[in-house]
């Protein structure tokens, strides 16, 4: 009754542009498990959308939280600064991908980053124009909107977009969308709509999030770096979702043969505080003038003390590995599934960044019908899961990298019934 009190409570106050894909208020959290105010325990396959990849309030984390704020919470690091955010910057130049000389930028959220970003792409180019992929997802700020790639619900209803962003289509195999697609899309963008000599950059996700968690080929990476530098624009890697041991590297693009120009971060970076940041070639991100980055929010000393200790636990528990691991034992999981049930049409991933998606019986037309049965059956027997995908039809698999072995296969045995249960219903 206390979840029920609380949601009318919350239907009275909270905007309802503010969606909710549960009616659970957390009480308490720990690792992989979630505790709501009624004392239900939940397993947690969101981890806050891929933040808590450590975990729910890992003890280093929590240690180095505590410790910065008995030395102080907030300067500016634009007024007072601090050694730990240089030293936090120094951590990401030698750990994102790219042989060449970086530097850094925090702010405090995904598409803050990425604003960012577009900003540094300007300046350090002098063009405007910007291409990004459908199907992908880059934010809810103006430009943000503008990049993503799906309009419900993210567009709808908010008027005239920025100008100068150019929509491509990203190779899908399983939607007949090929890397081949994709780059003659660029290409009749460039003869039809688009001066290549007016485009600053080119943005996209590695394992694209929202739009389904569809990696992004070797191919279309290496096309994409060929492009740019035939026609000077700049690579931008929104590592946003993907950072931070998700897909088995600390980076997606470690996967990849090319580094990008510039990488957008957050989530998983802090382990739960609000932190972003871009990295990108020194002389690059030496573009703008003093004054035009930053923030007065931007690395915030407590984000910046569990950064570190995030990097830390990372390194020291191993995580990219286990990601490789739990993201194996996953598909296996799944695939066994599949093979009785054929609405599960495709099983993917990299590391523990995994989707199921699922079609009509006859593998033909989108089903999220089912998808959300799943995963509200799934929410009825504790384990959290999340939709996504522009059809609503992929359930997307991101529990902390941490999660104990046993707590694991409970979750892959709940997983399992409630599929059945949906598919005998």
């Amino acid at each position: 009754m206390l979840n029920s009190g609380i949601s009318a409570r919350r239907d009275a106050s909270i905007s309802r542009g503010v969606g909710m894909q549960t009616q659970v208020y957390v009480d308490r959290a720990s690792g992989a498990e979630v505790w709501d105010v009624e004392g239900k325990r939940y397993i947690d396959f969101a981890a806050g959308i891929a933040v808590v990849n450590t975990g729910h309030c890992h003890p280093r984390v929590m240690e180095a939280v505590r410790r910065q704020t008995e030395s102080f919470t907030h300067t500016c690091h634009q007024v007072l600064p601090y050694e730990n955010y240089i030293r936090l910057a120094e951590r990401l130049n030698e750990k994102v991908p790219g042989d060449f000389d970086k530097k850094t930028v925090f702010v405090t959220t995904g598409a803050e980053a990425v604003e960012n970003a577009i900003k540094v792409a300007r300046a350090a180019t002098g063009r405007n124009a910007i291409i990004a992929f459908g199907g992908g997802f880059h934010g809810r700020t103006f430009m943000g909107m503008s990049l993503t790639g799906k309009v419900a619900p993210y567009k709808k209803g908010f008027g005239a977009m920025m100008p100068d962003v150019f929509h491509v289509p990203f190779p899908v195999e399983l939607h007949g969308t090929s890397t081949k697609d994709a780059l003659a899309g660029i290409e009749k963008l460039f003869k039809a709509d688009l001066d290549p000599d007016r485009v600053a950059a080119i943005i996209l996700e590695p394992v694209q999030g929202e739009g389904g968690f569809y990696p992004a080929p070797a191919d279309l990476i290496r096309g994409l770096r060929k492009l740019c530098d035939t026609y000077g624009i700049l690579l931008i890697a929104d590592e946003v979702q993907t950072g931070f041991a998700r897909t088995g590297n600390l980076f997606a693009m470690e996967a990849y043969d090319v580094a990008a120009d510039i990488t957008t971060m957050a989530k998983g970076l802090a382990g739960g505080l609000p932190l972003a940041a871009l990295t990108g070639r020194a002389e690059i991100m030496d573009a703008a003038a003093p004054g035009g980055l930053g923030g007065t929010y931007g690395g915030n000393p407590l984000g910046i003390a569990a950064a570190h200790a995030v990097l830390d636990v990372i390194e020291e528990e191993d995580l990219c590995n286990r990601a490789i691991e739990l993201g194996s034992r996953l598909k296996q999981r799944l695939n066994a599934i599949r093979s009785r049930v054929p609405e599960m049409v495709d099983v993917r991933g990299p590391g523990f960044m995994i989707a199921a998606e699922f079609n009509t019986a006859d593998g033909k037309t989108p089903n999220p019908e089912m998808t959300n049965a799943i995963r509200a059956e799934a929410l009825s027997r504790g384990l959290v899961l999340l939709t996504c995908g522009i059809y609503g039809n992929v359930i997307r698999f991101l529990a902390p990298l941490t999660i104990p072995d046993a707590v694991f296969a409970e979750a892959l045995d709940i997983l399992e019934t409630s599929i059945d249960a949906v598919k005998g219903a």
